[in-house]
């Protein structure tokens, strides 16, 4: 680093130009503040009027400018022309005449006139000229914003990334080129230029990247992809060459750019075929990882959560060579996540991570660690010790289904109405073996518009799902409709979540997995990207209006039969129905365990606790099934709408 061995000096010439600049401003605004009020000018002839009616007091006539006072006070001017009369009228009206010279300015003050425009434009120039040299926010705009964070600095490693083990073993091998290039180039090996890691948010990309700088020891930037861009044409490719420059002078080193698709969409997208500065910048970004001597050290990491909209020429080998991706953890992946997680948190003897890791499913990193900071939140407000497992499953609820509304004050027709319906869907859940176990039911109204939920968790996590699970989590969807209907002989606006919910999945089944009996296994509507809509979704329709009325006909049979399943199920066990909305309604929320002894303690017909009802119900001619690419949520659940 280029030390400055008289920084007073440039401190004392800066301050030079402050006290210049100032004493001009001063002056010039010294000089507006003492001008006068300008005469009021007259022509000549009203200057002659004036003073037949005596109103002129005096006059200095200075060659052919008259200046002069009104006895009202009123100062004035005129023009003169050559008038022999003009003292002869002025002497008859008593006017006090006086007479000056023409006032001619001095020597210094002509040459002052003449060379003070020229003066203050030099020193204006000089004054911005330093600012410029001194590294001023008009020169920064071209400066990358990347934040270098030193090695001895980065306190992450490894050991704080759990969760992702197979993501870990990849990102090894690049601490490993970072520390021993030798051992790689001797055998003709050439270093990654750079790594792509892409997965859904939360999943702990950033913090891969930094565990990345901390177990190599090397110097880490970190830059996100929308600091390139700017309302100035060219910044945005200048701060790439200027971060790349910064890298270079800091071998080796990590470049971490982080939301790459802010800077690395698909060129040409978007209305009017792209965004030239947003493409300028990637162009210059290509060039960089090009320029990359390949045993230099500079290892370029970036991360995105849509790596569908990257542009090819970014993907290719030679620029990212590596493309990982960061999933949602497992089981097993959450309870090690949250072993991270309660480090430093003081927990009581009744917390079970494992519990806690199968009752979060879908959930990521950034989910978890939210989690558990919540449940030590509510645990510090209710003056407890130690985190205890109630608190953690406060907080569970309060992440998925909202915070509880206190306030929030219900009629006991609509609270008995909430209690049916949830009991509903809890009811036909236990009835069905083939259905997530329920886990929770509750009829506190939570979040925005959820008067109550039922919640059912998965024994496992699931990547495929069978015809007869798809079949019984419609009818779970639709159970709360019709509890509704059986016990009121009427229905409300609650179900409009599940109704939703089921429509889709439905239609899904149809269009999308080929599992109508009529339609056969097709796939009816096409999925393409539009390049001119920013890389966008969009479907269009590649069937007939036959087929079309079709489809609505097979999803009407899907839903249709999923309601009667789920009113058969309700209706043989309309006594169990009872009893469980009554023991909701008296304690707002039930467990699975006081759920099952409720349940086993009524001695009525039809089956419970997973027990079939072996054909009796009538079979859907197609059933749907949930995408694989996000086979888990966070926490299945069914919530009672306003």
């Amino acid at each position: 680093m280029k030390l400055n061995n008289n920084p007073g000096g440039k401190f004392y010439r800066n301050l030079g130009f402050y006290l210049l600049f100032l004493i001009i401003i001063i002056s010039l605004a010294t000089s507006f503040m003492q001008q006068e009020v300008p005469p009021r000018s007259y022509t000549y002839t009203e200057f002659i009027d004036l003073v037949k009616k005596g109103q002129v007091e005096k006059v200095t006539i200075m060659e052919k400018n008259i200046l002069g006072q009104l006895r009202d006070g009123t100062r004035f001017s005129t023009y003169t022309p050559d008038d022999p009369q003009l003292i002869d009228t002025l002497r008859v009206n008593k006017v006090n005449i006086d007479a000056k010279p023409p006032v001619e300015p001095s020597w210094w003050g002509r040459i002052l006139s003449s060379i003070f425009p020229t003066i203050l434009l030099i020193v204006v120039w000089v004054f911005l000229l330093q600012q410029l040299q001194g590294g001023s926010k008009v020169t920064s705009f071209s400066k990358s914003h990347a934040r270098m964070v030193d090695p001895e600095k980065v306190r992450v490693t490894f050991g704080d990334v759990a969760g992702i083990d197979e993501v870990k073993e990849e990102m090894k091998e690049v601490v490993d080129f970072l520390k021993n290039p030798h051992k790689f180039q001797k055998l003709g090996a050439r270093i990654p230029r750079g790594v792509l890691l892409y997965g859904p948010p939360g999943t702990g990309k950033t913090l891969l990247a930094k565990a990345v700088a901390g177990e190599a020891g090397v110097p880490f930037f970190s830059i996100s992809g929308s600091d390139f861009v700017e309302m100035f044409v060219g910044v945005g490719a200048a701060r790439v060459r200027d971060l790349f420059n910064n890298a270079k002078k800091n071998v080796p080193c990590i470049v971490f750019v982080d939301e790459l698709d802010a800077v690395g969409r698909h060129r040409g997208a978007g209305l009017g075929g792209g965004h030239d500065e947003r493409e300028q910048t990637l162009n210059q970004l290509l060039v960089e990882m090009d320029g990359f001597d390949p045993n230099m050290g500079v290892i370029l990491i970036a991360a995105t959560n849509r790596p569908d909209i990257l542009d090819p020429a970014l993907l290719r080998p030679g620029r990212f060579d590596r493309r990982i991706a960061v999933p949602r953890p497992d089981v097993n992946g959450r309870e090690a996540i949250l072993r991270v997680h309660v480090k430093g948190k003081p927990l009581a003897s009744d917390v079970d991570l494992k519990i806690l890791a199968r009752r979060t499913p879908g959930f990521v990193g950034a989910d978890l660690a939210n989690m558990m900071n919540e449940g030590a939140l509510i645990a510090a407000r209710k003056g407890k010790e130690t985190i205890q497992m109630e608190d953690v499953e406060e907080a569970i609820d309060k992440v998925v289904a909202g915070p509880e509304r206190k306030n929030m004050i219900i009629s006991e027709k609509e609270k008995k109405v909430v209690a049916y319906h949830e009991s509903g869907h809890a009811l036909v859940a236990k009835a069905l073996p083939n259905a997530d176990p329920v886990h929770k039911i509750s009829i506190i109204p939570r979040g925005g518009a959820a008067l109550g939920y039922t919640l059912q968790l998965p024994t496992e996590d699931r990547y495929l799902i069978s015809k007869q699970e798809l079949l019984s989590r419609l009818a779970v969807l639709l159970g709360g409709r019709v509890a509704e209907e059986i016990v009121f002989k009427d229905i409300t606006t609650g179900a409009h979540d599940d109704l939703q919910k089921a429509s889709e999945i439905a239609r899904e089944m149809v269009c999308e997995y080929g599992m109508s009996d009529v339609l056969g296994p097709l796939i009816l509507g096409r999925r393409h990207q539009e390049v001119f809509l920013g890389k966008d979704i969009s479907e269009d329709r590649n069937y007939s209006e036959e087929v079309a009325f079709t489809i609505d006909k097979e999803v009407r049979a899907v839903i249709d039969s999923a309601y009667g399943q789920a009113r058969v199920i309700l209706t043989t066990r309309r006594d169990k129905l009872d009893i469980l909305a009554s023991n909701l309604l008296e304690k707002e929320v039930l467990n699975r365990e006081e759920i099952d002894r409720i349940l086993e303690s009524i001695n009525g017909n039809g089956s419970t606790n997973g027990t079939s009802l072996n054909g009796t119900l009538p079979v859907p001619s197609a059933k749907p099934l949930p995408s694989p690419a996000n086979p888990s949520t966070p926490g299945e659940e069914r919530k009672n709408e306003e």
